[in-house]
């Protein structure tokens, strides 16, 4: 029998939604993700990783993202701390020496007390031991950018695990393991699918897909050397417009974005005709590019959200409503393509 894994990437607060709405829409099609042999979660894919594999529904999951969210410190992060994260993936050509530099900037930081932090994640895992089936959750050593990865076979509790997977350097402070310190296994990769490579089959739910170059592989690039090594894997992301595949299948999760058509040079706008000035007609004031573009936006993201909107697919996974932990700007109507499954039968990957 084919050995199966799970990996969950990193997003934040508003991945943490994402990746739960995921799997409690496949759920709903008959399609168990939380039947993996292994659960890989990195970042905010750790947290979802611990409460599935823990044995949290995940329908239980989708409506605790519904209702308000408990009062907890809250960060932003900024285009500085993007940027210089970017700039350091840029400049640099060993990854290694690359999250070095980025560790010792974390460390230099000032954040909330790591012992304030600790209580958030406490308040918010399931349990405080690992569960029984395999959980492995990423990190990365701020003082020498070494990777590791954290399971029950470790000293390290479930607790201090995912929070130092969620160690963002320069907004939360790195979390104390014994005598190391760690910070968030995404300065590696967003989605680190590569511990996947002994399995056979692997799905990839990644609501990031973007990389930084071979310092910091994008979830794409590790699945394709995934499946180029003979593993069939299935990467759910987040796109724009439709990917074609490369050795794996791909299910696009599109938001409602403007469609630009298949890939192309631009065409210039025709100019008007002699004789026709281009002005709106008398009584009807023409609206502005911005009301334009925006109306063109709300028709295509209605047209994804119809049944069988995603090429290939007839039905459509329910999407995640508008969640509380997810701010007005990042917000977005997705609708997730479905595998059809037997009726009433759970369907496992």
């Amino acid at each position: 029998m084919d050995r199966r894994a799970l990996v969950l990437g990193g997003g934040g607060v508003t991945g943490i939604a994402w990746e739960t709405g995921v799997i409690a829409g496949l759920a709903g099609q008959g399609i168990d993700l939380a039947a993996a042999d292994v659960i890989i979660g990195t970042s905010a894919g750790s947290v979802v990783g611990a409460d599935i594999a823990c044995g949290q529904e995940p329908e239980a999951l989708y409506q605790a993202q519904l209702a308000p969210p408990d009062p907890e410190p809250a960060a932003r992060i900024g285009w500085g701390v993007i940027g210089r994260l970017v700039w350091v993936m840029s400049t640099s050509r060993d990854p290694v020496r690359a999250r070095a530099r980025i560790g010792r900037w974390a460390l230099a930081a000032r954040t909330m007390p790591e012992s304030g932090r600790r209580k958030v994640f406490q308040a918010r895992l399931p349990a405080s031991e690992w569960p029984a089936k395999m959980l492995k959750v990423t990190a990365v050593d701020a003082r020498t950018g070494e990777f590791v990865v954290f399971d029950s076979a470790g000293e390290a509790g479930l607790v201090d695990a995912v929070g130092a997977s969620c160690a963002v350097p320069g907004i939360w402070p790195p979390v104390t393991i014994g005598n190391r310190r760690f910070m968030d296994g995404g300065v590696r990769s967003v989605a680190n699918a590569d511990l996947a490579a002994r399995y056979e089959r692997v799905v990839i739910v990644a609501p990031v897909a973007q990389g930084t170059g071979p310092l910091m592989p994008s979830p794409g690039r590790q699945a394709a050397a995934l499946a180029a090594a003979g593993a069939r894997v299935a990467l759910v992301r987040r796109t724009a417009r439709p990917c074609e595949p490369s050795g794996a299948t791909y299910l696009t999760c599109r938001a409602g974005q403007q469609r630009r058509g298949p890939a192309g040079p631009r065409q210039r706008r025709k100019r008007p005709r002699s004789g026709q000035s281009g002005k709106p007609m008398a009584g009807r004031p023409r609206p502005s590019r911005q009301a334009r573009r925006n109306g063109r936006r709300r028709h295509h993201a209605a047209s994804l959200l119809q049944p069988g909107s995603v090429p290939g697919t007839e039905t459509a996974c329910r999407p995640l409503a508008a969640s509380t932990r997810t701010s007005r700007r990042t917000r977005t109507r997705t609708s997730f393509p479905s595998i059809p499954g037997p009726a009433g039968k759970t369907q496992p990957i």
